[in-house]
């Protein structure tokens, strides 16, 4: 990385991380790394992950792309959790269901592995669009009885949307487990800041940045929240089921453009950028914490990893 691209304001690296139980996945441009704290010290693997749009050009560009960025990223986040799970002391693992047994004895291990993979990515994204989606449009629905404004409904949905998601989130800081996990999602952030600073990559170089960064997936989602409001106040129905039915098409359409503004204000460092980032920021108070220091050793090592030989390659 040349000292002119370090010094640029609107330098930014294609890196991106995401919290594991007990460890860090880091994606960079040509590979991604897991890297698993164990008793025995940091556990690293390291893979070159194979994306659909890479086949598809199609699916990789701009507002087509939001949407399938976020679908691979739940499978690959998925896998590195299920990594992550089978690295923790057999006490601490959880022991497979009789639905396991049976899929893995009828189809193969290998095989099942992925199938239950694709199983959980397919029910993680149901419940998503069930709790985020479906469910404040069919309580939005009650406001039909109040007034026939479809504006008001749209914006009561919204906030209703909002209001379920952040709710959900307070709730999952209440978990012990998962505060570690937020723990680790701050020392990724704080790595990868310390990094896109030209700064080495050390302990006391990395505590030092801060825990909330522009390009979060939460952010991402707190983002699709808001767009929502504005897209599907284009699209009103009287009927709650058509509405329902309309949220999830547009559904695509509400990512594309929420993952184009999330790229876009990583990007830049301007007021713009910095008004499309605050509400990302601002929720992130709940989905990270300061971590200590072997968490932050842990996000360093899986950053290494990752960062490109040839220069300028980490670059948008």
């Amino acid at each position: 990385m040349s000292k002119k691209k370090k010094a640029a304001e609107d330098f930014r690296t294609s890196i991106g991380g995401q919290a594991l139980i007990e460890g860090i996945l880091m994606r960079g441009p040509t590979k991604q790394s897991i890297v698993v704290c164990t008793a025995d010290g940091l556990v690293p693997k390291v893979e070159e992950p194979h994306f659909i749009r890479e086949r598809y050009k199609i699916l990789g560009w701009p507002l087509i792309r939001g949407a399938v960025v976020f679908i691979e990223s739940m499978v690959y986040g998925v896998k590195a959790l299920t990594y992550s799970a089978s690295m923790l002391p057999e006490e601490e693992q959880d022991q497979p269901s009789k639905f396991d047994k049976w899929v893995e004895k009828k189809v193969g291990a290998e095989k099942a592995e992925k199938l239950l993979i694709n199983f959980a990515v397919f029910l993680g994204i149901c419940l998503s669009v069930g709790l985020f989606v479906l469910l404040p449009t069919l309580l939005a629905g009650f406001v039909t009885d109040l007034t026939e404004s479809s504006v008001l409904r749209n914006l009561t949905e919204g906030l209703i949307r909002i209001a379920i998601f952040l709710l959900y989130m307070y709730f999952c800081t209440k978990s012990s487990d998962l505060r570690r996990v937020f723990s680790y999602h701050g020392a990724e952030h704080k790595a990868i800041f310390c990094y896109e600073k030209g700064l080495p990559l050390t302990v006391e170089n990395v505590r030092i940045h801060s825990r909330f960064h522009p390009r979060c997936g939460t952010s991402f989602l707190f983002v699709v929240m808001i767009i929502s409001i504005l897209v599907f106040s284009f699209v009103s129905w009287s009927n709650v089921w058509i509405r329902m039915g309309m949220r999830i098409l547009l559904l695509p359409v509400v990512m594309g453009i929420a993952y184009e503004i999330n790229r876009w204000a990583g990007r830049h460092d301007n007021w713009l950028s910095a008004v499309l980032s605050a509400p990302g920021k601002a929720l992130q108070r709940l989905t990270t914490a300061e971590p200590d220091d072997g968490m932050i050793e842990c996000s360093i090592e899986a950053l290494k990893l990752v960062i490109p030989e040839e220069e300028g390659l980490d670059t948008w």
